[in-house]
């Protein structure tokens, strides 16, 4: 999918799998094999299609990548975390999902690192895979991939937390990939670039090439934002006419609703433990690196590196 759309309809039609690609991922969900239920809704098509895309159409490799995801959503469990655990993270808006959407209808996580307000590498990690969830719940139907805003004001060196933004490309990449459509970084400043450069090895080619740097005093770039928004619809502190800015209350109540859904649909789902999971016995190792990152120890940073203020995904 182009990762910068011109369309100005929210109509989103779904590609059809070739037959190439129809049997790709057979091969795939019969290496996978049989599955508790919590698990196989993690394997459809279109699952496996974006592990599958991920991994160059490469079946073994996206196996291997699948099945460390689900070992990973076992021990994890990033469905069932609620708001109420997160919400001391959440109280700046550093990240949270807009009212606003894009073209496609798609929905756009705002991201505001200069309002970090948590120094538990843990805690950050544990927030943002939230509402990587609650923007999955909220996909329109059809569509797989969200957008991400990036907004830089009052960002500066202070900010900078390489830790953070390794185990967030670590998770983002891992276990959630393909979900993104393209990210906006609004207004970076200009002593962004040489930590851009620090990062971008982290990120695979495909999420480098999604990246999108708008400034507001460049015409040329800002017309990525009416390219793909509804600018009456944007925020105004992304060049749109919504002066409304971040309500905890007002997104608290949305997400303790989103919760209430998602929860009422794992209701009389059986959960999984990973003794139930020998079929998925490949790569173990990986597998426990996944989570090795997330139940280290929570340290805020690297003693001669800068603590944790926030991160770019």
């Amino acid at each position: 999918m182009n990762p910068n759309p011109v369309s100005t309809t929210n109509a989103f039609v779904k590609p059809v799998p070739t037959e190439e690609e129809q049997a790709k991922i057979e091969e795939v969900r019969k290496l996978l094999g049989t599955l508790p239920e919590k698990l196989s809704r993690f394997c459809s098509d279109d699952e496996v299609l974006r592990y599958l895309r991920a991994r160059n159409w490469h079946i073994k490799k996206a196996t291997k990548m699948l099945k460390e995801t689900l070992k990973w959503r076992v021990q994890y469990k990033p469905e069932e975390i609620c708001w109420e655990e997160v919400a001391g993270e959440a109280e700046t808006g550093k990240i949270y999902r807009s009212t606003c959407v894009d073209k496609l209808g798609r929905p756009v996580l705002v991201m505001r690192p200069s309002v970090e307000n948590s120094k538990s590498v843990k805690g950050q990690i544990r927030y943002l895979v939230y509402c990587m969830e609650n923007a999955i719940q909220n996909l329109p139907p059809g569509e797989e991939q969200m957008v991400w805003m990036i907004d830089f004001h009052g960002y500066s060196l202070a900010n900078v937390s390489l830790r953070t933004t390794k185990e967030t490309a670590h998770v983002l990449q891992e276990h959630y990939p393909e979900r993104l459509a393209f990210a906006v970084l609004y207004n970076p400043p200009k002593f962004f670039e040489p930590f851009w450069k620090v990062a971008r090895p982290f990120l695979e080619p495909k999420t480098r090439n999604k990246v999108k740097f708008v400034y507001s005093d460049d015409p040329n770039s800002k017309q990525i934002m009416v390219e793909n928004f509804d600018m009456e619809k944007m925020e105004s502190a992304f060049g749109g006419n919504d002066d409304s800015g971040f309500n905890i209350n007002l997104h608290s109540e949305r997400m303790k609703e989103d919760d209430k859904k998602r929860l009422a649909a794992l209701e009389n789902i059986a959960s999984v433990s990973l003794d139930s999971l020998s079929i998925l016995s490949v790569s173990d190792g990986a597998a426990s690196n996944s989570t090795a990152h997330l139940n280290s120890q929570d340290v805020s940073e690297d003693e001669h590196q800068p603590q944790t203020k926030g991160s770019i995904p």
